[in-house]
């Protein structure tokens, strides 16, 4: 490997270092990258990386169309009467709520597909009915934490975009491929929790009644509507329709969620100008946060390429491939948790190592889905990630006592993927 691959491991070093200090990940993964560049003489190589990535039509489409689905979800309210609906039934049964809370939140980030979005809409209802069923702070931001790893389920979610278009797939063949392992994430965090929660005490506390509950539910000017908690699940079920049973009709994801928008203006009553402005403000809004960070790793991953890095790494891994297999979960696994963040770690090794996934006898898709997969269980695990400060902020429990809860039962999800994954 040349001086400048090791030059490039200090400046991962480094990098790893100002963002576990918080600093802009998107600033940190592209000045990387640049420098690295830089130092191997090729400075364009990042600045085509960056045009490159910016204009790739099938991650914009995607990924701007469903958040602003979801903010228009958000601002008619449909996704608290979805919650709503859903939590009433398990209301009192014991430490179960855990993980009924947890696997509950799990399928309602499948349909709105932001950690932070479903965090903020499940956590407001189930942490204080957790709080007043007797569950101590820590464990009831945990079990609405454990269920935010639904979204590697949605059409929506950038890695799925990003991953299919790598490997020359429909995004709904990728989520049939790994759909499973997301699954086990989602139900080995859930039963997991629960033992962790059963094994602290964590349901001593002091209990109120479910009347009690209802009253103080009744004093809300919030409405429930069975007609708008149906609204966030249009997408998904014309996803499944159309690329199942009726694939003669091509329903992208864009698509999909431009007709569930619709749907929702028109059982929402609100105004069209403003429910306009919301729906094309979420999509503003995710290009710069999530296709920033999807820009700014493909510069990193040309930087790391210049450096002779990536070769270096190649050539390790296609000695074996256990070592690809292990490397592709505990490595975007432990990133997550430092960094506090799902994407800019399993973005990072998928722009710079998935490519070459047939060099040492893995594919792509079962490469790229494994490092994001392993991310988001990192960043569930995380003390510092903004999703694990927003719940703990919402229960009013301390972050690490939150993701001292998490962390095992994600350890022991990542291990099942490096040993099954393949």
């Amino acid at each position: 490997m040349p001086i400048t691959g090791w030059i490039a491991i200090l400046v991962l070093i480094l990098m790893g270092y100002l963002l576990i200090k918080q600093y802009e990940t998107r600033l940190v993964l592209f000045g990387g990258g640049f420098l690295l560049c830089c130092l191997a003489l090729d400075p364009m190589a990042g600045l085509n990386a960056f045009a490159k990535t910016m204009v790739n039509p099938a991650l914009i489409g995607a990924i701007c169309s469903a958040t602003g689905f979801a903010y228009c979800v958000t601002f008619t309210e449909c996704d608290r009467s979805l919650v709503h609906y859903l939590t009433r039934p398990i209301r009192n049964v014991g430490l179960l709520m855990i993980p009924i809370t947890s696997l509950l939140t799990f399928g309602i980030n499948i349909a709105i597909p932001s950690a932070a979005g479903v965090g903020a809409v499940v956590g407001t209802t189930m942490i204080p009915l957790l709080l007043r069923a007797g569950f101590k702070p820590a464990a009831a931001a945990a079990a609405v934490l454990m269920g935010t790893t639904g979204s590697l389920l949605s059409p929506g979610l950038s890695h799925n975009a990003y991953v299919s278009d790598m490997a020359h797939m429909t995004i709904m063949e990728l989520i049939s491929y790994h759909g499973k392992f997301s699954l086990m994430i989602g139900v080995v965090g859930a039963i997991g929790l629960f033992i962790v929660c059963w094994l602290l005490g964590d349901n001593k506390g002091e209990k109120t009644s479910v009347q009690a509950l209802e009253q103080q539910e009744a004093t809300t000017d919030f409405k429930p509507s069975p007609i708008k908690a149906l609204v966030p699940l249009i997408p998904i079920v014309l996803m499944l329709v159309f690329t199942f049973w009726v694939p003669t009709v091509k329903m992208g994801v864009a698509q999909a969620m431009v007709i569930g928008t619709i749907v929702c203006l028109l059982v929402s009553f609100k105004k069209p100008q403003q429910f306009s402005k919301e729906f094309f403000k979420g999509m503003g809004d995710s290009y710069g946060a999530i296709m920033g960070i999807i820009i700014a790793a493909g510069v990193l991953a040309a930087g790391l390429t210049a450096s002779g890095l990536i070769k270096g790494l190649i050539s390790v891994m296609v000695q074996s491939n256990e070592i690809a297999q292990w490397g592709g979960s505990i490595g975007p696994f432990v990133l997550s948790v430092l960094m506090g963040s799902g994407d800019a770690g399993a973005m990072a090794f998928n722009s710079a190592v998935t490519p070459h996934a047939a060099e040492f006898g893995m594919n792509i898709h079962s490469l790229g889905s494994l490092a994001f997969l392993a991310g988001a269980a990192g960043r569930t695990a995380s003390p510092i990630a903004g999703i694990t400060i927003l719940v703990a902020g919402l229960a009013k429990a301390n972050p690490f006592d939150v993701a001292k809860r998490t962390f095992v039962p994600m350890i022991v999800a990542v291990v099942l993927l490096a040993i099954f994954m393949r």
